[in-house]
């Protein structure tokens, strides 16, 4: 990467000449004065708005219109299923506070990866970079984009599910146009976002009015005996707060942009203050409107809670539901795919990743080889994905890193203490945070132990096999490999390294 090693010959006369086409492409002769040349870096265009609707825009996704089965399940009873919410939307703030103190000291793009740098060293951020951009970056792309096929797909064939072949073409699409849509302009993928955001609480608007409604009418047959038939088991409590969490999952998001983000020891903690409440608030009122409609058994056996609940209280308008609800999912998918390009970016920059991942578009100024990349992996996984399994093995890593990072705050307390830090949590609440993510890790292992948590950590390991040849030992032989492919991959896609200041 640019930042750690000297550009060759060859690669700087190739950047001299995709800089001269396309300054010449895109530049009138006579305006150069009026349109002076930007640095090959990413733009700082994300303001406080934009952020705002990036937290909120991708944590409102496919999660609250699917995980509701999966934390009723787990949780046994309405009671414990809303405290659930609840208690989700708890952590996901304490979490975010966090964020916002390692964000704000270290200002640099990729969520975790620069924390776990700084306090572990580059092995552990290694492997967290080698985790996060080849599988949970891509599944989780792939994920939202199957709910929004699913959603899409559904009024075509009212009263049964639609064909798998159906809602994987609708999700390779969606996932082609958002890929697209973020590599040709980092501009219209932020003005997509915050459309969509707002589409998104517009409906869950109407849900929750619809919600209140009806128990000013006394639909409160639901709520009687919350309690009764509550889970005891710290597996499937585990279980649904991973169901619960996903739905809340994206309250970093802003950490993965942060060299993008203007002024961001402002906007970043602000963004997270007033993005996160309002999604708690949403997802428990929204929870609380499905359950004056539906019994526990009616919502478990609903293929899509909220077309069920739309089709009780809105029709002959239902259709209005699958609309919005696709119109959340592709918002959803849009700053899901936004910030995974981001990380792809930074550890290719500095060596944990192939270096054509870390060059940005003379033209765009995104990083399009990271973010086509992602849309690569995440339309693999789509062909095979299992919606249950992905998050419940999704959540497992991801909680492993959320513990590290609130660890590589505490010790970062004592380390670095020069480091200057405009917000600062009470250290409690970093090492709460590193508790209940040991809990989500390791309850539903030690309740329910299953093959499939041990592939997971035989994944992220099977890192240091490359790690070592090709990081640390900086083998000849597989740069000379990689330096034709890289050399073909810029011409193709006129990209270049970034431009770095001494």
């Amino acid at each position: 990467a640019l930042a750690n090693t000297r550009m060759d010959k060859g690669s700087c006369k190739r950047r001299s000449d995709l800089q001269n086409r396309c300054t010449a492409q895109s530049l009138d002769p006579h305006d150069k004065d009026k349109q002076p040349l930007k640095a090959t870096v990413l733009q700082k265009d994300v303001g406080l708005l934009s952020g705002i609707c990036l937290i909120i825009g991708t944590m409102i996704g496919s999660g609250i219109f699917i995980s509701p089965k999966g934390v009723l399940l787990y949780s046994g009873a309405v009671g414990p299923c809303l405290l659930v919410w609840t208690a989700c939307g708890v952590l996901a703030a304490l979490g975010a506070l966090c964020y916002a103190e390692l964000g704000t000291m270290i200002t640099k793009s990729g969520g975790e990866y620069p924390y776990l740098m700084e306090a572990f060293g580059p092995i552990v951020a290694y492997l967290y970079s080698w985790t996060t951009v080849m599988v949970l970056k891509p599944s989780s792309f792939a994920i939202i984009t199957l709910s929004f096929a699913e959603y899409a797909s559904a009024p075509f064939y009212p009263g049964c599910p639609p064909p798998p072949i159906v809602t994987k073409s609708l999700a390779a699409a969606g996932i082609i146009i958002i890929v697209s849509v973020n590599c040709l302009s980092v501009r219209l993928a932020r003005y997509v976002q915050n459309i969509f955001t707002a589409a998104k609480l517009f409906i869950i608007l109407i849900i929750v009015a619809a919600g209140i409604v009806l128990l000013a009418q006394g639909k409160t047959e639901t709520f009687s005996n919350a309690f009764e038939g509550a889970s005891s088991s710290a597996g499937s409590i585990g279980l649904a707060f991973y169901n619960g969490l996903w739905a809340y999952d994206g309250w970093n998001q802003l950490n993965f942009i942060t060299e993008e983000l203007r002024d961001p020891h402002r906007n970043l903690p602000l963004a997270i203050l007033i993005g996160i409440p309002l999604v708690s608030l949403c997802y428990v009122l929204v929870n609380v409107a499905y359950f004056t409609v539906m019994t526990t058994t009616e919502l478990l056996l609903s293929p899509a809670v909220a077309m069920t609940f739309g089709n009780r209280v809105f029709y002959p308008m239902s259709w209005i539901i699958p609309l919005f609800v696709v119109f959340s999912t592709f918002g959803s998918a849009n700053g899901s795919c936004f910030t995974a390009g981001r990380l792809a970016y930074v550890s290719g920059r500095e060596g944990h990743m192939v270096k054509i991942l870390s060059y940005i578009s003379l033209k765009r100024y995104s990083p399009m080889p990271a973010l086509l990349f992602n849309g690569f992996l995440a339309f693999c996984y789509m062909l095979q994905a299992d919606l249950g399994t992905l998050i419940n093995y999704f959540s497992l890593a991801q909680w492993a890193f959320y513990g590290l990072a609130s660890v590589a705050l505490i010790v970062m307390r004592f380390t670095r203490k020069e480091l200057h830090r405009p917000v600062k949590v009470p250290i409690v609440i970093a090492g709460l945070m590193a508790l209940v993510s040991c809990y989500l890790v390791l309850a539903p292992v030690i309740d329910k132990p299953e093959l499939e948590y041990l592939y997971c950590v035989v994944f992220i390991l099977s890192g240091l096999l490359l790690y070592y040849p090709f990081v640390h030992l900086k083998l000849k032989w597989a740069r000379n490999l990689m330096r034709p492919i890289t050399t073909h991959l810029q011409l193709l896609l006129e990209v270049v390294p970034p431009e770095t200041s001494d």
